[in-house]
């Protein structure tokens, strides 16, 4: 039997036994729809299967088939096929067998991008620009970031031969690393803003992460006497619910109801409460929040908000009230779908975009349809659309030149250019910056690349352009454009010139990072952090702070 044959096979025989399980279900609700159009799916794979003039992959035909009815639901619900259960077990744990280092790609090589501090990658020497010229004795010219990933992963205590150029001295060995079971801290950074106010950055909610955060609260106290704390929960997109609960557990009373979800199937209906007793059940919190502040952890500010134990100061957060659960559908395949709605203490649900319709792209919720709610306090705080902070902060701008610079990997290859004169080189982590001269060696470091990139203002001028020449009225607006034109200074010099400090900050921030991993270069950044500094700043309040609580309001949108 071909295997094509076999795998439809396999699919009607999933199908009879499906039907045959849920026959009296269908009856019962008089809904002979699924059965019918099951039918009607398997027949057609068939006929694919047979007579299609050629070959078809069914592997490919059933990723296509489960993607077409997955497409117009909402963006989280997908199909998972074996494959895609690891990476999905990395989402969601954080942990896989490797040798803990992130990787690039470097014109025909990938290079070493960051090797995660204390693992087998870091122990063995790997530095941020180290070229990966051979795995296993194979040649890894032209090889792409997902081969050179998948021969890097696998079983936990074996070996992997691994050729290395070393970025330095430009010589080549061949080291044989043990593979470890990675773990992907959920902090990224915890340590004292001053002499009473502690700070951490939380990146995602991960298996365990609850237990990081505790970890690194617990050592903050023992360094000195907590008088406030920040919980950065900026670019956060959540993760594991539960993780969430347990982590408001540290700050309020046990017992306390964080989240309930509800959802069409009666066994969706759950209620979360903190199980543990707090850490700092007293210690006032500033999080900060923005638009990339998603799902679990709009959980955390939320239910902090809702229960007036924390300020949330910032940007109005993604809006993320979705609840997916993953189920097997055979082979080591799964579903994972939106099962239920995430509603937080004083009710509200804060999901964003409306998909009902069943449209992919969805739509914003209506301005008729956000409802008011009450904090503990009885503080107005609104549904429909994300969590607005009790303090707003306008977002920090990034020019586009900037990080065209930095997606087109020159901020990267300008470090390991700094790191070849300057590894041996100690440095003070928080007041860190390039001197005027190295930045002159990034300017014409810059001049020898083409960078694609073009300015808005050009691009909206181009519009004009076009639109003048439909409309016919060139004769009258050329001059005009022309001129305004003509005082545009936006080629690679000029930018280089306008955001010098944005990308003396990105490159500073890329060195620190070579010298002192990801926790030196979130440290590093906190020196100009200027809502890191109103927190701070706020918390020196305590009478604002508790004015805040008692009854400011949220905006409505």
């Amino acid at each position: 039997m071909s295997r094509v044959k076999r795998a439809i096979k396999y699919v009607v025989t999933a199908v009879v036994m499906v039907a045959a399980a849920g026959v009296f279900t269908f009856a019962s609700r008089d809904d002979f729809g699924l059965g019918r159009n099951m039918e009607l799916l398997v027949n057609m794979m068939r006929e694919l299967a047979t007579h299609y003039v050629d070959k078809l992959d069914p592997d490919k035909m059933m990723r296509d088939a489960a993607n077409g009815m997955v497409g117009n639901l909402d963006p989280y619900t997908a199909y998972l096929s074996e494959e895609d259960m690891k990476e999905f077990e990395l989402a969601t744990t954080g942990k896989y067998g490797g040798i803990g280092a992130l990787i690039r790609k470097r014109g025909d090589y990938i290079v070493i991008a960051e090797p995660y501090k204390g693992s087998p990658a870091d122990r063995a020497g790997l530095k941020a620009g180290d070229k990966i010229v051979a795995i296993g004795g194979d040649d890894a010219k032209g090889f792409t970031t997902e081969q050179v990933s998948s021969r890097l992963k696998g079983d936990p205590n074996t070996n992997v031969k691994v050729t290395i150029e070393n970025l330095f001295d430009g010589k080549r060995r061949t080291l044989n690393i043990k593979r470890e079971r990675i773990a992907i801290p959920g902090i990224a950074y915890a340590g004292m803003l001053n002499d009473s106010v502690g700070y951490v950055r939380h990146a995602d909610f991960t298996d365990g992460c609850y237990d990081d955060m505790r970890a690194a609260i617990e050592r903050l106290r023992a360094e000195q006497e907590l008088k406030g704390l920040v919980l950065d929960y900026r670019n956060n997109g959540g993760g594991i619910l539960q993780e969430a609960v347990k982590i408001v557990s540290l700050f309020t009373p046990k017992g306390t109801e964080v989240v309930s979800t509800k959802g069409r199937v009666e066994s969706e209906n759950k209620t979360f409460r903190t199980e543990l007793d707090p850490l700092l059940p007293d210690v006032p919190i500033v999080v900060l929040v923005n638009g990339n502040t998603a799902s679990s952890s709009e959980i955390v500010a939320g239910a902090l908000q809702d229960m007036d134990r924390a300020v949330i100061m910032g940007q109005k957060s993604f809006g993320k009230g979705l609840v997916q659960s993953s189920r097997p559908i055979g082979y080591d395949a799964y579903v994972k779908m939106t099962t239920a709605k995430y509603y937080i203490p004083s009710g509200r649900c804060i999901q964003n975009i409306d998909y009902s319709e069943h449209r992919e792209s969805g739509r914003e919720v209506a301005d008729s349809l956000i409802r008011e709610f009450k904090t503990r306090n009885g503080r107005k705080v609104y549904d429909g659309g994300g969590i607005m902070p009790d303090v707003s902060l306008d977002a920090e701008y990034i020019s586009r030149f900037a990080l065209t610079l930095y997606a087109m990997g020159i901020i990267d290859e300008f470090g390991d250019e700094y790191m070849k004169r300057h590894h041996a080189d100690t440095i003070d982590v928080r007041r860190f910056s390039i001197s005027d001269e190295e930045y002159e060696r990034f300017v014409e470091f810059v001049k020898e690349r083409n960078v694609a990139y073009t300015s808005e203002t050009r691009l909206a001028l181009d519009q004009l352009r076009r639109a003048v020449k439909a409309d016919r009225f060139e004769q009258d607006m050329e001059k005009h454009i022309a001129d305004i034109e003509s005082g545009l200074k936006d080629d690679t010099e000029s930018n280089l010139r306008t955001y010098r400090d944005e990308i003396v900050e990105s490159l500073n921030s890329h060195i620190v990072l070579r010298y002192k991993y990801s926790e030196g270069a979130v440290e590093h950044s906190l020196e100009e952090d200027k809502e890191v500094a109103e927190a701070v700043k706020l918390l020196g309040n305590l009478s604002e702070y508790r004015e805040i609580l008692s009854s400011r309001d949220t905006r409505r949108k």
